[in-house]
Formats: C-alpha cells, structure tokens, sequence
C-alpha cells in the first residue's frame, strides 16, 4: 500500500510512503534533508550515508551483494529488537534520485528475500499513490546512458536468484565477498555458485604499480584449488604465460575479442562449450573483469536459467558492480531469444525438466568448511605418504660458499636468472614496461586503476548494529550472520592526532623513532610543536590495549613503550595509532589530567 498524503504522518513533511507490513514497516520519501525524530511510536532510520555505492564514472548503483546482506542483517535487527516491539518502523530517505533509488532496492529486496514477497508485490508499494519516478541504473561509462536497467529489473534478479539457489543470507560469508573484492586481495567475484567467478587479470609478477596491485597467477592458486576452480579463460591480449597455470593443475583456454567490443558468435558458442564440459568451477578474466567477462557469463546465465538480459545485467551487477559495459548491453538483450532458444534444446535433448537449482549459495559458510575439511584430509594422507620429506628439506637447505664465506651465491644467481625470465615473458608476450610512452591505456585499465582509487581512499564498511540477539520469532525474518561494526561514522572520526607528552629528551626521541617505523602511507602529517610531536595516522579502531615498559610486536612493527609513561594503542591491520597520555612525572598539572582523561572519554 502507498500513501501520498501527510495525514497518516502527524508534522512530517513527506513526498510520499509505501507500506510493506501493516502498522509495522514502511518505506518514506521526505520533502526535506532533515533528520525525523523518532517518537513513542514510531522509529526512523536512514542508511544513505552508510551504504554507498562506489563509482566508476556516472555510474550510481545498485548496492552491491554485501551491502544488500548488510541491510537485510540491520532491518531484521530493528524489526525483532525488544526495544522497538509495537513501534512502526520506517526507513526513510530524501529527494536524492540515486539514494532514493537505491533505498528503494533494497527494502524491494528485502520484501522478496524475506518477506516471501514476488518482485511484482515488493514493487508495487514502491510506485503506488503520488510517488515519483525513480531513476533508472546505468553502466559504468560517461556521457548519457545507452541502455537501463529498473528497479524492477534489479527485484527480478534478486527474486529469481533466490528461486535457483543463488541467494541465501542465512549461509552467506559477507566478509569474504568483501575480502575477496578488494583489488589487493584478487578483485574477484562469484557470480554463480560453484560456477562462474569474474576476476581481474593476473600479470606476469605480482607488484604495486602506480598504486594499483597487480597479481601473478599463482597468486590465485590456493583459493582456486580450495572452491574446485578448473578452468582458467582468458579474454584480453596474453599478459602472463599460459602455462603457469596450467602447471599449477588448471585448465587454461584462450577466447581474445577487443576490450569493450562483444564477442563473435564463433567465440560465445566455444565459451558455452568449454564451460559446459568443465569439471569443475570456471574463472573468467579480461583486463578487469567486468565488460567482456560479464557478457560472456550473462549469456551463459541466459541459456541456462532463462532469465532476460535485464535481469542477468541487474544481477551481475549487483555481485559484481560496474560489469556490462556501452553496446555490451544491447548485444546481450539481442542474444536473449537466440540463448532462450538454445537453452530449451539443450534441457529438451537430455531429458531435463526442470532449470537448475544451486546446491549451495554464493558464499556459502557451510561450503567452506566441507571443502576446508576435505582439504585438511588430502593434505594428512598426503603427508604420511611422502616419507623422503625430511631428507628433501635438508637437501634444499643446503648453502653454497663461496672463497670469502658468502652464503648467498646461489641466491643471487636465482634472483639474476628469475629476472630475465619475467622480462622474457613480458617481450614475448608484447606487453610494454609502465614507463614506455607507447602504452596505451584501454577500458579495462582504466577501470582497473579508478577501482583501486576508490577503494584506496574510501572508508571501510558500513555500521550494522549487534545481532547476536536478532533472532526472528517470525519464521519469515530469517536473522542474518552478525557483521562487525564499522561505520562511516567511526571512520569520521579515526583521524585524530595523538600527542606525546614531555618526558624527557630520550623518550621524545624513541617516540619519534617509533613513528617512522610507521608506514608512510597510513601518516597524513607529522609535527612538533614546544616538543610536543603530533601525528596523524589515517585510520583505527576504538579498541584500546593498555601497556607499560613493554616492546609490542606488532606485523613488521615494534612500538617502544618508554619507561616513565603509560601508552595505549589502538591497533587496524597495520595501522597504528599511539597515545602518550601520562607521565610519571608528579608535577603534572591536574589539567593535564583531566585532559587525558576527556581524551580517553571521547573515544
């Protein structure tokens, strides 16, 4: 139901408001950007700065996989909270279209996962009454936008992933989809489960370059081998050696078209083949995953799940945002009928009925530790076989030494040797060094590098409130997996500066040395002033461990805690934070004092 005047909403200047269960939630657009306060009866809350899309170019949404579970796990908390029971809960947005729009899909997409709702019946709330149009989602590129997709395109997919097994937020790992999105952690994506996984396309070594990461194949050995990866196919111009992928087990095909054009015919009917005759999971890569990738693996998702073209972009987005790119997308709606068409022959000369249903879901928990487990098995067996193990270690560790006592001959000769085969291979393979005023930057580099910018300065993840007592008693709200709390919020105010008091010259010396130690990248300033010294470390957690005359190991680092004061850190992977709050000097002014004391009260 939707409702367009502002008698259902005493003092609330509202656009308009849908309800998606009666007298309990409700979707609202307001008038204005100011916060509603909530009332004896009524709840509000806004997620528009908290959940936000990070974009390529114009490109504005939807919310990816793990924002959506991230929303789902915060709507549930609110709605099964002690505190909130016989309140009307309504998450409210304002007249931003891209906000609005992608507030919109995602209670639609509640409505469908957890209220059992059609994509038809969690739209129709959305669109009823006086309520303005949304505005549409387009691809990752500049300049007016060829081709969209709705927001009902996007509760389709969702709907129909749901129907074949794709989606379940009760079995799914957020945290590895985001882990495994980063660019420094392989930049890939599941798409469909046990099946299709986008990734970016590895380079000859693994290096940072103009602050982008670039991966070597094998550094994607261990996971592909862990989820049955078999296939490895290639889509851009070769950059790496074939072979090292194929000597680390895999199957390795290669299927080059243009970056940014579509396949031929030729080229889409072998990719359909491979990837129905492979044994086990495929992993697709162009130059960034995204374009050509996502064409092929939409067609293949046509054929097989009969799903429309806007459904299957909605989708692949959705997992992995920015993918289908330009006339991509025209291509892909122009193959639906002909994919269609192929997908009924293929089911109707095998005997097969019904369209297939995932055994488990992307990202699915309970996979992980089956496959975990059937790891740790192969890897006993396969350590009491091999019984010449310590004898081969021992030989490997032999050292030669030279007339003038040098261990690391060899070494050296290794690392001489490994340099000339990585410039062999990147000759061979025609690929130009980053300095060479003849590299062309093409589509797919650029996406590469506004990825890894974006996600170099953007703040973490989004707050999700404890929802380790959010279990539904409604067998319809299925509580999702607790996330950790890190919000934007938090990340406002992670920037702080951390003052060393005055005790002595020695200890505002080893405190400065203890900085540099710091790497540069996490310090955005570093000052002194009446030799007191400030820095300024970009992010941490408002987690505080207390130490006194201690050495504390931390990753690479060693933070000196200097007799004479008391420190406290706060530690984020390899960030660190340090406060000096107070020195055993027994003059210290009562002011200095209370001065700590407001600062550890702030945090």
């Amino acid at each position: 139901m939707s409702y367009s005047s502002s008698n259902h909403w005493s003092g609330l200047k509202m656009l308009c408001a849908s309800e998606f269960i009666q007298d309990r939630l409700y979707f609202v657009t307001l008038k204005t950007d100011l916060r509603p306060k909530s009332t004896v009866n009524t709840h509000y809350f806004n997620i528009d700065k908290d959940l936000i899309y990070e974009n390529f170019y114009c490109d504005f949404g939807p919310l990816n996989l793990s924002q959506l579970f991230r929303y789902s796990a915060l709507l549930n908390r609110k709605l099964t909270s002690p505190s909130l029971v016989g309140k009307k809960i309504v998450h409210y947005t304002t007249r931003d279209a891209a906000k609005r729009a992608n507030a919109a899909y995602l209670i639609g997409s509640y409505a469908v996962i957890y209220l059992n709702k059609t994509a038809q019946e969690a739209y129709r709330p959305l669109v009823g009454g006086l309520s303005p149009q949304y505005m549409p989602f387009r691809d990752a590129s500049y300049g007016p936008p060829v081709y969209t997709i709705s927001i009902m395109d996007c509760l389709n997919a969702v709907s129909k992933a749901k129907e074949a097994g794709f989606l379940h937020f009760s079995d799914f790992d957020y945290e590895e989809y985001e882990h495994y999105e980063k660019v420094q952690c392989g930049d890939f994506n599941w798409l469909v489960p046990q099946k299709f996984l986008a990734f970016c396309g590895p380079h000859p070594h693994s290096k940072i370059e103009v602050g982008y990461h670039l991966h070597a194949p094998e550094f994607y050995f261990d996971y592909f081998r862990l989820h049955k990866v078999s296939t490895i196919i290639r889509l851009n111009k070769k950059i790496y050696d074939a072979k090292r992928f194929a000597e680390g087990g895999f199957q390795h095909e290669d299927l080059f078209f243009i970056d940014g054009s579509t396949p031929s015919d030729e080229i889409l009917d072998k990719f359909i083949r491979i990837c129905e005759d492979a044994a086990g999971g495929i992993a697709v890569h162009c130059k960034a995953g995204l374009g050509r990738t996502g064409s092929l693996i939409g067609c293949y998702i046509m054929k097989h799940w009969k799903w429309s073209a806007n459904e299957t972009i909605a989708w692949l987005r959705i997992c992995r945002p920015g993918s289908i790119i330009g006339h991509q997308q025209g291509w892909l709606e122009e193959k639906q009928q002909d994919m269609w068409e192929q997908g009924d022959e293929y089911r109707r000369s095998r005997g097969i009925k019904f369209l297939p249903r995932a055994k488990y879901p992307l990202y699915s928990n309970k996979l992980k530790k089956i496959l975990m487990k059937e790891r740790s098995n192969k890897n006993s067996r396969s350590a009491k076989k091999d019984i010449f193990s310590k004898i081969v270690n021992k030989v490997e560790n032999i050292k030669i030494v030279d007339d003038n006592g040098n261990t690391d001959v060899m070494e050296d000769e290794e690392n001489r040797l490994k340099g000339m085969s990585e410039l062999n291979e990147d000759i061979v393979n025609g690929n130009t060094t980053s300095s060479s005023p003849c590299k062309i930057l093409t589509q797919g580099d650029k996406l590469n590098m506004i990825k890894a910018h974006k996600q170099t300065n953007s703040s973490s993840s989004v707050p999700v409130e404890n929802l380790k007592n959010a279990i539904s008693k409604n067998s319809r709200l299925r509580t999702a997996k607790e996330p950790r709390s890190t919000s934007s919020s938090v990340n406002a105010r992670v920037t702080r500066s951390a003052t060393a008091a005055t005790a002595g010259t020695r200890s505002r010396k080893a405190s400065s040395a203890n900085y540099k130690k710091l790497p540069d990248k996490l310090i955005t300033s570093r000052r002194s002033v009446n030799k007191v010294e400030t820095v300024r470390v970009l992010r941490a957690r408002p987690a505080f461990y207390p130490i006194k005359d201690k050495i504390i190991h931390h990753g690479n680092h060693h933070i000196v805690s200097s007799p004479g004061r008391m420190t406290r850190l706060r530690l984020v992977g390899q960030a660190v934070d340090q406060y000096h709050l107070e020195g055993r000097n027994k003059s210290s002014s009562k002011e200095t004092k209370k001065r700590s004391k407001k600062i550890i009260h702030q945090q």
